[in-house]
Formats: C-alpha cells, sequence, structure tokens
C-alpha cells in the first residue's frame, strides 16, 4: 500500500493514530478499509433517514489553539437537514449568546458532528467542515422547523469530508420519555379492551 496514498478515513485515523493501532494490533483491519477506499465520503439516502429523525445531537469545533468544545443542540425530528449527499444544515437558535461554536469556526472551520440514538442503539460520526450563515431569513424559513417554539437566529451549514457509523457495543439501550408514553398509552386502551371483554364473558355466563 503506498504510503502516499490518501484515505477518507486520515481525517481520524493520523500517522501517530495508525502507528498507535500498528502497537496494539489493529492496523491490519483497518487497513483492510482502506483498501476499500476508506469511510463513506457522501450522505447515503439511509444516513439522511438517520439524519432528520434525530432529535438532539453534538457539534465539536476547536478554536485557533486547538483548544475543542463540544456543542449540544436539539429539536424535533428534522431539525437537522439533509440539504443534498455533501451537506447538512440547521438552524442555530438564540441561546445562551456565548458564540462559542460561531467564535471557533471563524478560526477554524473543521467541525464534527456526533449522532447517537440510543433507542436503536445506534451512533454515527461525521467529519467536515462548516460554517455560520448570517442574515439569510429565506434560508431560515427553509430550515426552521414548523410550529417549533425556538427564536432562530442564523443558520449553520456542514459541509461533509467523510463519516463512519459504529457498533452497538456499549451503547445503552434508553427511550425517548414520548415514545415511552405512547407505548403506556396504547397499553392502556388494550387493558380497557380486555377488561370490556372479560366483563362481558362473564355477564353472559351469569345467563347462562
Amino acid at each position: 500500500m503506498d504510503a502516499d496514498t490518501h484515505y477518507s478515513s486520515d481525517v481520524a485515523f493520523t500517522p501517530s493514530v495508525k502507528e498507535i493501532q500498528t502497537r496494539k494490533g489493529s492496523r491490519r483491519s483497518y487497513a483492510r478499509v482502506e483498501e476499500r477506499g476508506g469511510w463513506a465520503t457522501a450522505i447515503t439516502p439511509e444516513l439522511k433517514v438517520f439524519v432528520e429523525s434525530q432529535i438532539s445531537f453534538f457539534m465539536a469545533t476547536a478554536n485557533k489553539d486547538c483548544q475543542p468544545y463540544i456543542q449540544h443542540r436539539g429539536g424535533p425530528p428534522g431539525f437537522l437537514r439533509v440539504v443534498n449527499d455533501k451537506t447538512i444544515a440547521f438552524v442555530d437558535y438564540v441561546g445562551n449568546r456565548q458564540y462559542i461554536t460561531q467564535g471557533n469556526l471563524a478560526d477554524n472551520d473543521k467541525a464534527y458532528l456526533f449522532l447517537i440514538d440510543y433507542g436503536s442503539r445506534s451512533r454515527v460520526k461525521i467529519w467536515g467542515t462548516a460554517s455560520v450563515v448570517e442574515g439569510d431569513q429565506a434560508l431560515i424559513n427553509n430550515l426552521m422547523p414548523k410550529g417549533y417554539q425556538a427564536r432562530p437566529e442564523q443558520v449553520i451549514q456542514f459541509n461533509v469530508d467523510a463519516w463512519d457509523a459504529n457498533c452497538p457495543q456499549h451503547i445503552p439501550l434508553r427511550f425517548e420519555a414520548n415514545e415511552v408514553l405512547k407505548a403506556m398509552e396504547s397499553r392502556d386502551v388494550r387493558i380497557k379492551e380486555l377488561e370490556a371483554e372479560i366483563a362481558a364473558l362473564k355477564a353472559a355466563a351469569s345467563k347462562r
């Protein structure tokens, strides 16, 4: 394998990382991934469905001194939007007005998205670059979730360089509160139906 060949997974597998992989015995398996071209670099239809179903994600940036920062973002399903096979965007709502992510991106446009779905025990890591779009009301209107009570301020656009999906190992199984509530409501309706059926059977039996 040519040492000068670049793979999409090199965004994470730096020479130092590869050296450690070699020392600890995992380099061969990741080399096989590289032989197949590395990680995916475009958003597939399956990834689009996963991305747009999320109600929460984490975005990592770093300032010019390489100090990392992770910011959480949440909203209704679809608030994180796939614009095309290389671009993800979302409306940045008014928050505590610290603007750390925006300041970091002004100095260093490299960014990273971490998406995790506890219900399906799935996680996706996405590397790329990001930018902040201010003053584009048409873009905000296009991306803003309908009926969502939040104050939009600007838009963040994320350009995908590479992405990888992890195995479910060590991801705890958790469910969103609204999903549990719906399941309980469905259960309660079924219990009432069964109770009514039992009462009807008892009444019929007593008349014999």
